[in-house]
């Protein structure tokens, strides 16, 4: 039972470090995005 149960939780764990590396991805870019956008409105003020 050990055999089985440490692999899959081993599996589980990489599978998440790799959901959130990927949402602080895209969290990240959308940060870029608004303070682009901020520097832009700034810029025309």
């Amino acid at each position: 039972m050990l055999r089985l149960a440490l692999p899959l939780l081993a599996l589980f764990a990489l599978t998440a470090c790799e959901t959130v590396k990927g949402a602080g991805r895209d969290l990240g870019t959308a940060g870029d995005a608004i303070s682009s956008t901020a520097q832009s409105v700034q810029s025309e003020l």
